[in-house]
């Protein structure tokens, strides 16, 4: 991590549309409480912003809040331009409304955990500190619910 603190840090966005942010907010207060570095980005973000954001802040993970239906779109356009950009070693986490069979979709376009609602945020937290530090090949998992 360079000559940057220990902290993880990590990029709560919200690609799309969506205009609800109170779980992204809620998610990243409960991230800096557990000693995480939060760049939150705001509604309305195109793939193309975040993935600018995310390596201008050069964080460990991106998290992305979606609940427009849109993620089978937007999340894989992150994912490849992060690699586009060389930044595949960023961990990638989705959290919001996402149905059961888009999961495994998710998983393979690069995403290494999906929250559902009603996930404890101390589940996330723990997520994120488990793989952050691993590469995200071969750590996807449904994260439990």
């Amino acid at each position: 991590m360079g000559g940057r603190s220990d902290k993880i840090r990590v990029l709560v966005a919200k690609p799309g549309l969506d205009g609800h942010d109170r779980g992204a907010k809620v998610v990243a207060r409960a991230l800096r409480d557990a000693g995480m570095e939060v760049i939150y980005t705001g509604l309305r973000q195109t793939p193309e912003m975040i993935v600018e954001a995310a390596l201008q802040e050069d964080v460990d993970v991106v998290g992305l809040s979606v609940l427009s239906g849109a993620h089978l779109t937007l999340v894989p356009k992150v994912t490849s331009l992060l690699r586009e950009r060389g930044a595949d070693d960023v961990l990638v986490v989705v959290g919001g409304i996402i149905p059961e069979q888009d999961v495994p979709t998710l998983l393979q376009a690069g995403v290494a955990g999906v929250f559902g609602p009603g996930t404890s945020t101390t589940d996330i937290a723990r997520f994120i500190e488990k793989h952050v530090s691993q590469s995200t090949a071969g750590v996807a998992e449904r994260a439990p619910s």
